[in-house]
């Protein structure tokens, strides 16, 4: 088996991906902001003054530094015209790594699993014609190589790996209980404080009751696939269980949205308040989905539960959204005693890089995560 495996290498996870989009480390965080938005991508390259890229960023590193101190949130428009690396002082586990595209799958493996990298660069074979064509817009002719490609692939071939497959994830030690969790009626604050450790550890900070029942999540994937600054405002007024109304299905409640302009206007916070109104102003004529969200919010804020369903909170649908966007604040679970084949087809069909676990009672008991997945793949090849 380490020998069938050993013979894919690393260009065999990224046939057809797309070219990541760049930007140069000299631009401003309003450039990645314009360049997040215009672009399917929810995350961007950033480029070294040796035009080399140095690390990865997306719209929950812009939210993380408005939220870093009370200069940047009382003068966001102004914050948002300093150069592109203020977004880049990271948690150490966020990192991104070169790999040549003859490498073996268990070289970049071992690049994930033993120096921690987050995603991986990899260099995609151009034709003669690209060759010829000058990067004026800073395209590189990489593209990313993610820990959600690699579970993908090996999910792929599931079967060479019997009968590890069909192993609980508590029996294979992939329950993790140190996650991170705020109450329903924690202030957002405390949510911004957790954020950039859920965005370098590719998880989420999961919203729990008095007595650790999970009622839903706080995601970086979701926030980012709002692609607005302006979601600031809500984390910093809001709690944490209205933030989870806010972010649902993309638009955000009327009266929620009333509640941030007034604790804006209470806490003097002009800046963020004229950042909010514009943000507003430019998405009017897309809002339609924020008539039904207002729904998602029970009113102690503690329901919603179904006995038995591998979701929790409402379903909701659209179209123009993602799957990590349909999801909202919805956290995908698992139990203990689930498979590890179930557990990998669930984050692989919502998109996430874990699934939390919990018990009959919905109780959390932990997290399952792409990274330990792929560390037990590779114990067992070993």
């Amino acid at each position: 088996m380490a020998v069938t495996l050993s013979s894919y290498d690393v260009s065999d996870l990224t046939l057809g991906k797309p070219s990541l989009k760049s930007l140069p480390i000299t631009s401003t965080v309003s450039d990645a902001v314009s360049s997040l938005k215009r672009h399917a991508d929810t995350s961007i390259a950033v480029l070294s003054l040796s035009d080399l890229i140095v690390a990865k960023v997306c719209m929950v590193d812009v939210l993380c530094f408005l939220l870093r101190d009370d200069i940047n949130l009382s003068d966001p428009l102004s914050a948002l015209h300093s150069p592109l690396s203020a977004l880049l002082s990271k948690p150490s586990g966020d990192l991104v790594r070169h790999i040549d595209r003859h490498a073996s799958l268990l070289e970049a493996l071992d690049l994930i699993l033993e120096e921690g990298a987050q995603d991986l660069v990899v260099p995609i074979r151009q034709s003669q014609s690209n060759r010829k064509k000058k990067n004026n817009n800073h395209h590189h002719h990489h593209c990313w190589l993610t820990q959600e490609d690699v579970t993908r692939f090996l999910l792929n071939s599931i079967g060479s790996f019997s009968p590890l497959p069909a192993l609980s994830v508590s029996s294979l030690g992939l329950v993790d209980p140190a996650v991170l969790t705020v109450g329903y009626h924690d202030p957002s604050l405390a949510v911004s404080a957790l954020l950039p450790l859920s965005l370098a550890n590719q998880t989420a900070i999961a919203v729990v009751t008095s007595d650790r029942k999970l009622i839903g999540e706080i995601s970086p994937s979701t926030l980012a696939n709002l692609r607005d600054p302006s979601v600031a405002a809500a984390i910093a007024t809001l709690s944490a269980g209205e933030l989870m109304a806010y972010i649902d299905c993309g638009g955000p409640p009327d009266d929620i949205v009333r509640a941030v302009k007034n604790r804006l206007s209470e806490r003097g916070l002009n800046g963020l308040l004229d950042l909010l109104e514009e943000s507003m102003s430019a998405t009017t004529s897309s809002s339609s989905c924020s008539s039904g969200s207002s729904s998602s919010s029970d009113d102690d804020g503690e329901g919603g539960r179904r006995g038995g369903r591998r979701t929790l909170r409402r379903r909701r649908s659209s179209g123009s959204y993602s799957a990590r966007m349909a999801r909202g604040s919805e956290a995908i679970v698992c139990h203990p005693w689930s498979s590890l084949v179930a557990v990998m087809m669930q984050a692989l069909a919502h998109r996430v890089g874990y699934v939390w676990v919990v018990e009959d009672d919905f109780s959390l008991a932990g997290i399952v995560t792409f990274r330990d997945i792929l560390r037990v793949f590779m114990e067992h090849l070993e």
